[in-house]
């Protein structure tokens, strides 16, 4: 198979889809591999790097993705790339349709194989190649968060650990998942007194049993977020329903109830935000003020440490781009219930049911494609 890695476009996005050691795994079984030039040097990896691997060097984008059957990408093509993808290539990326109408249309439009990463799927209802990026900014989120707590930010001042004789920060996590419980990991290691408010009951028996004493366990509801948000300093969004909207656990009228200087931080902004007010931002410009609250909304928080991030993305999709490469999109889902679940458009039509639901669009069984 043709398989090219195109430059991440995307404001501050230096992230790259495939790593030198990833690229060297589909050369040696026989694939070619074209790399757009420069695409690995945002997360440390030289030109010279990927064609001592076997891959192709490509200056100009359209060509490579004229070349390509399978695209790699990180983040959801761009408008200026949309003209790019042409019918039945496979593209392999994070999409997060539901959140993007424009993007859903466009590649209804184009006829590709949309493969998200965000929506391949285990029999267990983990999702293996949202996990490592999950990771990653649920980590983020409190380092983002203690950094916009300082006054010259307009947070509140607050130092997230405290000092002796001076009481924490504290931090409200939405959500026990995999963002949810990174986040709380970080928050409880420098000191800040955290609550993780979720509506699953084995999950937050789960956490209270491995979590430190200063991480708390609610279970989540309107009421009880109302009374939290009150007096807590940080408060992360780390909601997701796969290939869905998040659901809006804080809304407008809420923000009225916080402390000037608190500061929101939404994970969940890629996916339509679980904070009403949140709307996607960049590393550029990442934060603004509704209401005296600093809201951080960056799209894309693992970009702005790519090198970890990119090693990290690599180590899971390698595996599946393996499949997708040796034996087509195709046959690999008809072998691969994970990689199934990932289809969300095929040809023009929406085979996953939540981004139809999304846009009121209409639906159409995967079963006619596999």
């Amino acid at each position: 198979m043709v398989i090219g890695v195109p430059r991440e476009i995307k404001n501050n996005e230096n992230r790259v889809a495939l790593t030198p050691a990833g690229t060297k795994e589909l050369t040696k079984r026989g694939h070619t591999v074209y790399v757009e030039t420069g695409a690995g040097v945002g997360s440390g990896f030289s030109d010279e790097e990927y064609r001592g691997a076997g891959a192709e060097s490509i200056d100009v984008a359209a060509d490579l993705f004229q070349q390509a059957e399978m695209i790699i990408k990180v983040k959801e093509p761009v408008e200026v790339e949309y003209g790019l993808i042409r019918r039945d290539q496979l593209v392999f990326t994070y999409f997060h349709f539901a959140s993007n109408e424009p993007l859903t249309r466009a590649m209804i439009d184009s006829g590709a194989i949309c493969l998200s990463y965000e929506t391949v799927e285990k029999l267990d209802g983990s999702l293996p190649l949202l996990i490592p990026m999950s990771e990653v900014a649920g980590r983020m989120a409190i380092q983002e968060g203690a950094k916009y707590l300082e006054k010259p930010l307009q947070g509140r001042g607050i130092l997230l650990g405290g000092v002796p004789g001076v009481k924490p920060a504290k931090v409200l996590i939405l959500g026990a998942g995999v963002v949810g419980t990174n986040a709380a990991k970080i928050a409880a290691g420098m000191g800040a007194d955290v609550t993780v408010v979720d509506v699953n009951l084995a999950r937050l028996r789960y956490l209270d049993d491995v979590m430190p004493r200063n991480v708390h366990t609610l279970v989540s509801n309107e009421y009880t977020i109302r009374q939290m948000i009150t007096d807590h300093d940080l408060i992360v969004g780390g909601v997701l329903i796969p290939g869905a909207k998040a659901p809006r656990l804080i809304t407008r009228d809420m923000l009225s109830s916080m402390r000037p200087g608190t500061v929101l931080v939404d994970v969940a902004v890629d996916q339509g935000g679980c904070i009403e007010t949140c709307t996607p931002t960049t590393h550029e410009n990442p934060t603004y003020i509704i209401d005296g609250v600093v809201h951080y909304c960056v799209a894309n928080m693992p970009g702005a440490v790519p090198y970890t991030s990119t090693l990290a993305l690599t180590n899971a999709t390698l595996p599946y781009a393996v499949k997708l490469a040796n034996y087509g999109w195709v046959k690999a889902c008809q072998d691969n219930e994970d990689l199934k679940r990932g289809l969300n458009i095929i040809g023009g039509h929406i085979v996953y049911q939540a981004v139809a639901d999304a846009f009121n669009l209409p639906f159409a069984s995967i079963k006619k494609y596999l």
